[in-house]
């Protein structure tokens, strides 16, 4: 089949190919922006999900050392609670008979009271006596005369107090009784 083409033909045909190609044209460079917010959207997304993940990272180590922190709390907690209640029960039996206890005099004033000679020994060396100070028993000079001076004290039920443990020995003055 043989077709002749005229001009106007012609022209309508390269005008229809124009405009096909100019349509092309637009939606080819519709697609690329398409394609580039695409892209773009993809990067941030992307972006914000390593962000999230490296602070959860943040997060699950922070929250690892509180817990740690939270057991180690806990645990003085009930050590400090299991002491509590001995203590309670310590002083809810009271002294019991012959039980000592150290008063620790400076110049003659009490100065604290201590469960031990030992503990009470411990605290003059806070207070700069020397800690490994040889410690004698007092002879007959008022406590005043001492600068640091521990006495046993035991108690006594019938009195319901604690008593000097060792009383100086009174001395004998020429003649008087």
């Amino acid at each position: 089949m043989i077709r002749i083409v005229t001009r106007t033909r012609l022209a309508r045909l390269e005008d229809a190919a124009r405009t096909a190609s100019e349509q092309a044209r637009q939606t080819s460079g519709a697609a690329n922006e398409a394609f580039g917010r695409h892209v773009r959207e993809l990067w941030n997304a992307t972006d914000r999900a390593e962000r999230a993940e490296a602070t959860t990272n943040e997060v699950a180590v922070l929250l690892s050392g509180a817990l740690a922190e939270l057991s180690d709390a806990q645990q003085e907690m009930l050590r400090k609670d299991i002491e509590i209640r001995r203590l309670r029960e310590e002083l809810s039996r009271g002294p019991r008979e012959g039980e000592t206890v150290t008063v620790l005099l400076h110049h003659g004033e009490p100065h604290a009271v201590y469960a031990s000679h030992k503990d009470a020994h411990a605290d003059t060396a806070t207070h700069g006596y020397p800690a490994d100070h040889a410690w004698t028993p007092c002879d007959e000079r008022p406590a005043a005369a001492f600068t640091w001076r521990c006495e046993a004290f035991t108690y006594n039920p019938a009195s319901h107090g604690f008593h000097r443990a060792s009383r100086a020995v009174p001395r004998a003055l020429d003649g008087a009784a």
